[in-house]
């Protein structure tokens, strides 16, 4: 049997300048992601002291046309291409380089370790390890000139006014010894053979990383795409990375101009999102699961591969590609999300809703020759279904295979037989008896933002172009991304928080914040509002703000307020307001079915980042408004989360998973459609707080 493998020992100095020559690259068959950086540090410290940091895993071979250097500079052909460790050593090389390289945003990111040579430890750097002059900021300044890293350290504790004594010198000047000599530690190198087969090394990648569970079922397609199709996973990897993009920058990097990206005010793709995309359209298939067993076309018996089998599935992805990533497609997908009222990310409760669409308009537009303007209006009152019944929340995998499925029963051409079955799914789920019982019960909820009902209904307010609360100004300027962020406009209490809780004895969260008790105005009517009962402040903003009799007739109609809703008790007025807001979303959707009204077009590059003032995770531990062990829970108080900030200035969630950022804990529950900021809250003995009044409240006692 022929070797496989063999080992044998790196020194860190020959791994950092491997990466650096480019002689050590990154495979197509990996991520260029990188642990959080408080997983850096743990690694720094543990070789410092001398523990195992595990093996790292190589093939030997040089082929540049599957390689990515990992510094981005490579000087010398790819000798080695890393199968496992990839995480360990893109971290190394950032941290003792001072480089940044890309995160999973495919954002640059720079990752800082500071020292202590007094107590040996290691931390992730901060401002106040930055003043500090016993912390040694940045390791990465040993690494580069250690004489003269050592010289400023000494320097900076005299500036300060500390004077060692001759003992503690010498202390010092052994441990920057030992910090520097970790460039002399020796991790265990397993390599693969160069002439192992690439098919080999692939099925060995899939099988170390699914031991951990650290795969999701789309890494496995995008592994064997690198295989047999490179150029198929860097189009995909391209796709995902310039919807971050605006062409501008998109240029600026490629070093050549680009007219088009598929940023959106939507989604920011992922390439799981295109491989699934991908799949549906040329496999017909939603569990990927299976797409992948496809590909690999194995024998469940003899365990042999049917190469043509194979040859045939990959022909099927070779073909959808071009058609998942067509500019044409894409942005007209796009404008259909526009139609349908909806106008960015925030308004979007699950990212599977909008790739499950795009499913639906690829199948009309390609396979059954669907008039453009036709396929548009089709698909918008099919997003707005699956956003309004969370249709692809769940099982969304078996929904949309049912969906595949029934489409497929329509003849190859047959446009009229598309559009036939999309009004025949749209009227057997969305029912009289939906818009009746199921929409208004679904408002039975105390957050706005994540209430698929409730941002059905913004987007109805948006299609039949209303006005804001009580103002002379449009909705669409209060959602439109397109549009500068106007401070202050948001959902505000119609029965104002305080009053709720000082005159009407509510002190529920839930109660309080019930998404039915929330309509979109600005500060100034609220600052007006103050802690007033309807019954004070309504009359006085109808003698000032009322305008004509029709205009008031369409307030009361577009904001879903019962007759004489201001002296209704407060529970009447929720259960009231739940019907008339789905009242209105209805007719948003029926006339959406009638007119193919088409909402005026957004760019494509506006941000995705909320406009709000809001404060990073680093911000809000580094100033004291977040301190080491609160509780942190989301904005829903009928979501049970176990979040809790670390004394790293991490958020630790379920005791095992850590996260640098707010959006990375957010995004790990799968919450999308609004940052991390406005997702959690501090939890607090009077109930939660959002992280706005949190800083409102000023820094808190350390």
């Amino acid at each position: 049997m022929p070797v496989i493998f063999k080992t044998i020992g790196w020194e860190v100095e020959q791994l950092v300048a491997g990466v650096q020559q480019g002689s050590i690259s990154l495979p197509d068959l990996q991520r260029p992601f990188v642990w959080p950086a408080t997983k850096v540090r743990d690694l720094f410290d543990s070789m410092y002291r001398g523990y195992p940091v595990g093996t790292l895993m190589f093939w030997d071979v040089a082929e540049e046309d599957s390689s990515r250097a990992i510094s981005g500079a490579a000087e010398i052909a790819a000798a080695h291409q890393i199968v496992d460790g990839q995480q360990r050593l893109t971290s190394l090389y950032a941290a003792m380089k001072g480089l940044a390289v890309q995160d999973d945003t495919y954002r640059p990111k720079s990752i800082k370790i500071a020292f202590h040579p007094f107590t040996e430890r290691f931390e992730v750097a901060t401002a106040a390890t930055a003043r500090s002059p016993e912390w040694i900021d940045d390791i990465s300044e040993v690494f580069r000139s250690p004489y003269d890293a050592q010289d400023d350290f000494f320097d900076a504790l005299q500036d300060a006014g500390r004077e060692l004594t001759r003992e503690q010198n010498r202390g010092m000047r052994d441990v920057f010894n030992k910090l520097r000599d970790l460039t002399k530690y020796k991790f265990e190198v397993v390599h693969i053979q160069k002439d192992v087969q690439k098919k080999l090394v692939a099925d060995i990648f899939v099988r170390i990383n699914s031991e951990g569970m650290n795969l999701k079922a789309y890494d496995y397609i995008l592994t064997w795409l690198s295989v047999f199709w490179p150029e198929g996973r860097d189009r995909i990897e391209h796709f995902a990375r310039a919807s971050r993009m605006t062409p501008e920058r998109a240029s600026e990097i490629v070093g050549q101009r680009i007219d088009w990206t598929p940023k959106n005010p939507y989604l920011a793709v992922e390439t799981g999102h295109v491989v699934r995309a991908v799949v549906a359209l040329g496999q017909n298939r939603a569990k990927l699961i299976d797409a992948y067993a496809n590909l690999q076309a194995k024998d469940r018996t003899t365990g042999q591969v049917d190469g043509d089998k194979q040859e045939r599935e990959l022909e099927k992805l070779r073909k959808a590609l071009p058609i998942v990533t067509d500019r044409v497609n894409w942005t007209e997908f796009i404008r259909s999300i526009q139609t349908a009222g909806f106008r960015s990310h925030a308004g979007i409760t699950s990212n599977m809703n909008l790739v499950a669409s795009y499913v639906i308009f690829l199948l009309g537009r390609t396979r059954y020759s669907v008039e453009l303007t036709r396929l548009r209006s089709l698909v918008a009152r099919w997003f707005f279904m699956a956003q309004l019944t969370g249709r692809y929340t769940g099982s969304s995998e078996s929904q949309i295979q049912k969906d595949l499925d029934m489409f497929a029963a329509i003849e190859v051409g047959d446009a009229d037989g598309f559009a036939n079955l999309v009004d025949t799914t749209l009227a057997v789920t969305v029912t009289n008896d939906f818009w009746e019982f199921n929409a208004p019960q679904s408002l039975v909820s105390s957050n706005y933002k994540l209430s698929p009902v409730y941002q059905c209904y913004l987007a109805a307010l948006n299609y039949l172009d209303a006005g804001m609360f009580m103002l002379k100004m449009k909705v669409r300027e209060w959602m439109d991304p397109a549009l500068p962020a106007v401070k202050g406009l948001e959902g505000h209490h119609l029965f104002p928080r305080h009053y709720q809780e000082s005159v009407l004895g509510i002190t529920d969260a839930k109660r309080i914040n019930q998404v039915a008790n929330f309509a979109p105005t600005d500060w100034h009517t609220n600052l007006q509002i103050s802690d007033r009962a309807p019954a004070d402040y309504w009359p006085e903003l109808v003698v000032e703000r009322g305008g004509d009799a029709t205009w008031m007739d369409k307030q009361r109609y577009w904001h879903a307020l019962p007759e004489n809703w201001h002296r209704l008790p407060y529970d009447e007025f929720l259960a009231q307001r739940r019907k008339l807001i789905a009242a209105v979303t209805r007719e948003a959707f029926e006339r959406l079915s009638q007119d193919g009204h088409v909402q005026p077009a957004l760019p494509l590059d506006v941000p995705q980042e909320a406009t709000t003032d809001e404060a990073s995770l680093a911000t809000l531990v580094g100033e004291g408004y977040l301190l080491p062990g609160d509780q942190l829970d989301p904005v829903d108080p009928e979501w049970v989360v176990d979040a809790v900030v670390t004394g790293d200035g991490t958020i630790q969630i379920e005791g095992i998973h850590e996260f640098d950022s707010l959006d990375d804990a957010a995004r790990y529950l799968e919450v999308t459609n609004i940052s991390g900021f406005e997702f959690w809250a501090l939890e607090q003995d009077g109930g939660l707080a959002p992280l706005a009044e949190v800083m409102a409240s000023g820094p808190r006692d350390r």
